[in-house]
């Protein structure tokens, strides 16, 4: 599997893009330009940019209000225009017709316009996508400087998070996370053992310049897993053209002492274009008004992020990786029956825990009892034009490692072990519109492998490929903006046994395999699984005036059961709740209906949305009780 997809990334690369630089020269290419200026006093404004999202390039105006971008691609596209203080402009522009436009912007104190591209199969303005949308961008983010990206994002509506740590937290959209809720980086799924309660997104908040949510099923674009939304974290955006660009931002909290600090570069040469970014902070214990400093809360993380790419007239392609690896201590919230004050495990049977004196609860030194995550990532983004036909196309592979250190008297020996490599794929063919209609096939999924190699077991090895061809139509008018689609999910799942037996030397479980497996324990069973669903979505968008819209959308959902919700057979260290998973299963879907209606003015904005969600087959903890009706104890 990683020679195929070497080989993928070699011919998306390297090949393609010197058969699309052959075929450009019988393309006539283009140049659009203009003049950038104040509406109301007609001065003009310098350092505007303009960006076409599709093609991932742009310009900044001069100290004339003059812009100008050349090579482009006779195609249609979306042209942003965007300037602190001033609404952002979006229009849609054919280029094979249109070679000088002039934008005229307003000044504004609300803004609530410019483009998203979460969830749908081409640059989208915000305010006329049906689908319910919560966008913050870098003057958000950095006004909401959080211990970690998800935090960011509870100050949008109907976005909250679930927290089991200052530095893990996990989304949650109209009542509903973990896995209901998709997390993308670039558009490319996040796949991080997301079914564990304390297992946050594995995500450097530094290198993020713009998250997209949407709020509501969006598994006909993505898949299994978006059935309550999507988060969207995108990093920036290529600079223009003979560019180059570098910041140091730096942060404390009081709180937990948290201190970090990151450095980025961004360039662009010629269409060359590069870019990096290298981030870490630290954090103690935090603090309460109960406890004081609560003990198992530090953590320290280093992260590193990298892109290289071509942007031509022939559309880009991107080679991007990512690096985060995180040190997270584990808390346990045992007190002293008598001063209520932390205590700390010390052996195996735990007989004994010992009060944490005062300068350990205030160190940054990690203990020996913490969670080590890494997390990897490479991936090529294309986008290459033929004609007025467009192919998009996006292949990753992501590394997760999840170590979690439990046995105080080996502390080199990890608990919980999990390797968790996946491979993404995303393909997506755009037709020429006919009669107004744009058309939109295309296919994505991803194929896993899990790995266990530690001490502690609660999920199994396991196989699994999803594959997912959809089908979209859009149409975009003065008044109306609809779209439509449907989509085919299935899931392969491909569980492996599991032999075990206690290592006289430590007393701790280690695997053991065929044929050395006489009286060894068999926590997992071999089996295999399907799973297939039907995705689907209509929306419509209804411009009344140049200030109300009214948007209504309904749109059916899939997700299979995980593979903790299937085959858990274990103690989870960081929750100590032993969850056993159920073989019969079936997906959930989920229907539901939006409604909603958003106004905009030059200093105000605002807009009321309702849903109704209805969800079958809903998979959910259930206690399992012993023969007196109380908790079982293990």
């Amino acid at each position: 599997m990683k020679k195929i997809f070497c080989v993928f990334l070699v011919i998306f690369l390297f090949l393609i893009p010197q058969k699309l630089a052959t075929y450009g020269a019988v393309v006539t290419l283009t140049t659009l330009s203009g003049k950038i200026s104040d509406k109301k006093s007609g001065e003009a404004i310098p350092g505007a940019i303009v960006y076409i999202p599709e093609l991932k390039t742009g310009t900044v105006s001069d100290a004339a209000g003059l812009y100008k971008i050349d090579n482009l691609h006779p195609a249609k596209v979306i042209i942003q225009v965007s300037f602190l203080g001033y609404k952002t402009i979006v229009e849609n522009v054919d280029l094979s017709i249109t070679t000088s436009m002039n934008f005229e912007m307003e000044e504004t104190i609300s803004e609530i316009n410019g483009v998203v591209v979460t969830g749908t199969l081409r640059a989208t303005e915000v305010k006329r996508n049906p689908v319910p949308m919560a966008i913050m961008d870098r003057k958000d983010l950095q006004q909401n400087l959080n211990a970690n990206i998800i935090d960011a994002i509870t100050k949008l509506p109907g976005v909250s998070a679930v927290s089991t740590g200052p530095n893990v937290s996990k989304p949650s959209i109209r009542g509903m996370g973990f896995n209901r809720v998709l997390t993308l980086y670039n558009g490319v799924r996040q796949e991080d053992q997301q079914w564990g309660d304390e297992h946050g997104v594995e995500v450097d908040e530094y290198a993020i310049d713009r998250i997209e949510v949407i709020k509501g099923p969006a598994s006909l674009t993505y898949g299994s897993d978006a059935l309550a939304g999507v988060v969207n974290l995108l990093t920036v955006q290529p600079v223009p053209d003979g560019t180059i660009t570098g910041h140091v931002l730096t942060g404390y909290s009081t709180n937990n002492g948290l201190y970090g600090v990151s450095a980025a570069t961004n360039g662009n040469k010629n269409g060359l274009i590069w870019g990096g970014v290298a981030s870490s902070k630290h954090a103690t214990n935090y603090r309460n008004k109960v406890d004081g400093r609560v003990y198992g809360t530090a953590f320290s993380e280093t992260d590193f992020t990298g892109y290289a790419g071509l942007n031509k007239h022939w559309g880009y392609s991107h080679l991007n990786f990512s690096v985060f690896n995180d040190l997270q201590e584990i808390p346990d919230g045992s007190r002293d029956s008598v001063s209520r004050k932390f205590t700390k495990q010390i052996t195996e049977i735990d007989n004994f825990r010992p009060i944490v004196p005062y300068p350990e609860l205030n160190s940054y030194k990690i203990t020996s009892l913490h969670q080590h995550i890494q997390h990897y990532r490479l991936y090529s983004s294309n986008n290459f034009l033929f004609g007025k036909n467009k192919l998009g196309l996006v292949l990753g592979y992501q590394q997760n490692i999840r170590k979690e250190f439990s046995h105080p008297q080996f502390p080199d020996i990890s608990g919980l072990d999990l390797t968790l490599n996946t491979f993404t794929y995303y393909f997506k063919y755009t037709f020429p519109a006919s009669k107004g209609w744009e058309t939109f096939v295309g296919t994505n999924g991803m194929y896993q492998k899990n790995i266990n190699k530690g001490t502690e077991f609660i999920v199994p090895d396991y196989n699994q490929f999803d594959i997912g061809p959809f089908v979209l139509i859009q149409k975009n008018t003065d008044k109306f903006e609809i779209g439509a689609g449907i989509r085919y999910d299935i899931r392969l799942l491909n569980i492996k046994s599991m032999y075990t037996h206690v290592d006289p030397q430590t007393g701790l479980a280690m695997q053991v395999n065929l044929p050395d497996t006489a009286g060894a324990a068999k926590p997992f069973f071999s089996f295999n699984r399907s799973f297939s669903g039907i995705s689907a979505s209509l929306g419509v968008t209804y411009k009344m005036s140049g200030k109300v819209l009214i948007k209504a959308n309904i749109a059916r959902g899939y997700r299979a059961p995980n593979i903790a919700e299937i085959s858990a057979n274990g103690i989870h260290p960081g929750t100590l709740i032993y969850q056993i998973g159920n073989t019969g299963f079936k997906p959930e879907f989920s229907l539901q209906e939006d409604l909603g209606i958003s106004f905009a003015s030059g200093h105000f904005s605002g807009s009321l949305d309702l849903f109704n969600n209805n969800i079958s087959n809903y998979i959910f903890n259930q206690k399992l009780l012993n023969h007196d009706g109380q908790d079982s104890i293990i």
